[in-house]
């Protein structure tokens, strides 16, 4: 029997279609098991609220002695941008204010990020007391 490449190509089509998971099943069982997307216009007000919550918190004192994290801040593209300047920002607000009244900001600050970001990226909970 000749084996000719158009049947190969038959063949490797059956294959695919008798299979029981297909990788395009799984990635959309995936999508739908993680969550529908934000909405891209919830999604930006919501990275606008975060941004004015941080600069809120560096305050006109903070943003006179760190130019660069109000900058930084202010032109953030994104909420991982955002999430990426939050420790610029504990930086400034503990030399401004002190590292206990940074930390607690923090954390405030931290739940406002939730539902902008991947799920690995959020802040896990740690055993350190305050």
């Amino acid at each position: 029997m000749i084996v000719t490449k158009s049947y190969q190509t038959q063949q490797l089509v059956d294959d695919m279609q008798m299979r029981w998971f297909k990788p395009e099943g799984l990635s959309a069982l995936y999508e739908r098991l993680s969550g529908r997307a934000p909405d891209e216009e919830r999604l930006a007000h919501r990275v606008e609220d975060i941004r004015t919550a941080m600069l809120d918190m560096l305050g006109d004192t903070g943003a006179q002695q760190y130019p660069q994290v109000a900058r930084r801040i202010r032109y953030g593209g994104d909420a991982l941008a955002l999430w990426y300047a939050r420790a610029d920002l504990m930086g400034a607000l503990a030399g401004v204010h002190g590292e206990q009244v940074a930390r607690t900001r923090m954390v405030s600050l931290s739940v406002l990020f939730e539902g902008t970001l991947p799920r690995g990226m959020m802040s896990r909970p740690t055993t350190l007391r305050t």
